[in-house]
């Protein structure tokens, strides 16, 4: 007579388990694909004690099967991030799929949207046949005495992470041998930590109006008395800062603002991460760069400095708003006396072009108040950039508008993807050449201000990246500049010396908020001069961009076509 085989060794039960441990290996995925990260087998480790975790408290696998669930679904998500990012899943990602819309998702997608379907079936495949597999057997069950033994160690461990929490004084024999955050970036039980994570920051971000209620500047206008006068700050979107005639390319791209006498390049700005929901708190606020990871911030933006020194403001946005959670834009934006947006499309062809923020622009600087700060988001050069400009700036063919659903991964649109993007840059032209026009109109002290949340990557040379979210100097790059009108030079002779004096110095987007202020003459306790382009303190600061850590980018090369922010040293950890 054979002998049946050992429970554990059944096909179903092997399935199971390989299932188990595939999920298991996923931290062993970025270094194979040469993905710099923390030590692949300590998260294997931290993967190994919760699995011993969860099973001995729910003894058998049909109790916890369920919550793997996200784990499944996010398996190919954190595939396609390590290819085409280099890095995997993070609340920042998990804040990005929130704050998308569906239009946009299948716009990003593209012609890959079906597959992304296919893939999602056989997923929730596999997971519903592990499910029935975990339901049915009872040889994985955990039964003998070793399980209360495990139990014991467990509780024995949550106390003391108890006592880590509340003091200071556990004995190093006691202390864990590996940080908890550790466990957050293993698999598969780390998703659901970093889930938590992700809600407590929308949480956070939802009561952050309420919890900065009460925070002040002390921000007033230098001198007795100021006069009337208009600022406006233009937030770009997705620009890069080569692909602009003004900055030396061979296309001519700013045919516009050519034109313009008063209009000053800032010739090296660079913005410290590629992603619009995390440079732009940079760029409005003092948050400082390195905490730009981080959704939220306990400080406001210079929206309430502008309003404490006397002005009204305006935040007018054809970016998307999103109502039931804050984001990390929308949060400063509502700081504004009129907040409008425009944009109720999402980010497809139904969008509107930038032309839309003109009128409320028109009306902003025809205001009763005069002391006036408008703040315009645009969508600039977003993808899908055959949709950011009408057709008769389509100059450059052939162009994505003659591509129904173009996808950005496809190499062989890159000639279409290059035509296009460089078509929405001179769109770009003729909007701010407009908002120029309009405060020419008023015969009041007048400035602007543009500058890019974030460039992109365009399959450059042998380069095999597109779009953003990299870490390449195209994306780090931004364009920026300052117009001011005759007005304002006569009142503020001195700060457009400096300005001028500064084009080409050293900057990034953590000088903006400082610089706005000053171009104001706005000043408050703990002010910077020393970070104002168009003041005589201005001094460099070090220049951090998040490329695997927190880069110097002046003390780092620029890798291949692609121009990969390499750190000579060691670049410091994300916090």
């Amino acid at each position: 007579m054979s002998r049946l085989p050992h429970p554990l060794l059944r096909p179903a039960n092997l399935y199971l388990l390989l299932s188990y441990v595939l999920l298991s290996c996923m931290p062993l995925a970025a270094p194979l694909m040469g993905v710099p990260g923390g030590d692949p087998w300590q998260l294997l480790g931290a993967g190994v004690f919760a699995w011993i975790a969860v099973w001995a408290v729910f003894k058998r696998p049909a109790c916890f099967h369920w919550a793997l669930l996200p784990a499944f679904l996010a398996l190919p998500t954190e595939l396609y991030l390590l290819t085409y990012y280099g890095q995997g899943i993070s609340t920042h990602h998990l804040g990005v799929i929130a704050e998308t819309s569906p239009s946009e998702a299948l716009e990003f997608l593209g012609a890959k949207a079906w597959l992304l379907g296919v893939v999602l079936i056989g997923v929730l495949l596999w997971f519903g046949s592990t499910w029935a597999v975990a339901w049915r057997t009872r040889a994985l069950d955990w039964n003998d005495r070793s399980r209360w033994i495990v139990l014991a160690v467990l509780a024995l461990a949550l106390a003391v992470l108890g006592a880590q929490r509340f003091t200071r004084s556990v004995p190093a024999w006691a202390r864990l041998p590996v940080e908890t955050s550790v466990f957050a970036r293993s698999w598969p039980f780390g998703l659901t930590a970093r889930g938590i994570d992700f809600y407590k920051e929308r949480v956070y971000l939802t009561e952050l109006n309420r919890r900065s209620a009460a925070f002040r500047f002390g921000a007033s206008q230098a001198g007795p008395e100021h006069g009337p006068q208009l600022v406006v700050v233009v937030i770009g979107e997705s620009s890069r800062y080569d692909r602009w005639s003004l900055n030396g390319y061979a296309r001519e791209t700013n045919p516009l603002l050519a034109k313009e006498e008063n209009l000053v390049m800032l010739k090296d700005v660079i913005t410290p991460v590629s992603a619009t929901r995390l440079s732009v708190p940079v760029i409005i606020s003092r948050k400082p760069a390195m905490q730009s990871l981080k959704d939220g911030f306990s400080e406001k933006s210079f929206l309430s400095a502008f309003k404490e020194a006397g002005f009204k403001t305006f935040w007018i946005s054809n970016q998307v708003s999103f109502g039931k959670f804050d984001t990390p834009v929308s949060v400063f934006a509502k700081e504004a006396d009129d907040v409008q947006f425009l944009n109720l499309g999402g980010f497809s062809d139904a969008s509107n072009h930038d032309s839309v923020l003109l009128e409320p622009l028109r009306r902003a600087i025809a205001d009763p108040a005069q002391k006036v700060l408008v703040v315009l988001h645009t969508l600039g050069s977003h993808w899908n950039y055959g949709h950011r400009y009408p057709k008769e700036f389509d100059r450059w063919l052939p162009s994505l508008q003659s591509i129904a659903k173009p996808d950005y991964t496809d190499t062989r649109i890159e000639p279409q993807m290059n035509n296009s993007y460089d078509s929405a840059i001179l769109y770009t032209d003729w909007f701010l050449s407009n908002a120029i026009g309009l405060l020419k109109e008023s015969s009041l002290p007048s400035s602007l201000l543009y500058v890019a949340d974030h460039g992109q990557t365009l399959y450059d040379k042998s380069c095999r990246i597109a779009f953003h979210g990299h870490n390449t100097q195209y994306e780090f790059h931004v364009p920026a500049f300052v117009w001011y009108s005759d007005a304002y030079r006569e009142r503020f002779p001195a700060k457009v010396e400096q300005l001028r004096k500064h084009r080409k110095a050293r900057l990034s987007t953590e000088n903006m908020f400082h610089t706005v202020l000053d171009m104001a003459d706005i000043r408050y306790p703990g002010e910077r001069l020393e970070w104002s382009f168009v003041n005589p303190a201005l001094k460099r600061h070090k220049r951090y961009v998040d490329s695997w850590g927190w880069t110097d980018y002046d003390d780092a090369t620029m890798k291949g076509d692609c121009r990969e922010v390499i750190a000579k040293g060691k670049p410091l950890p994300r916090r």
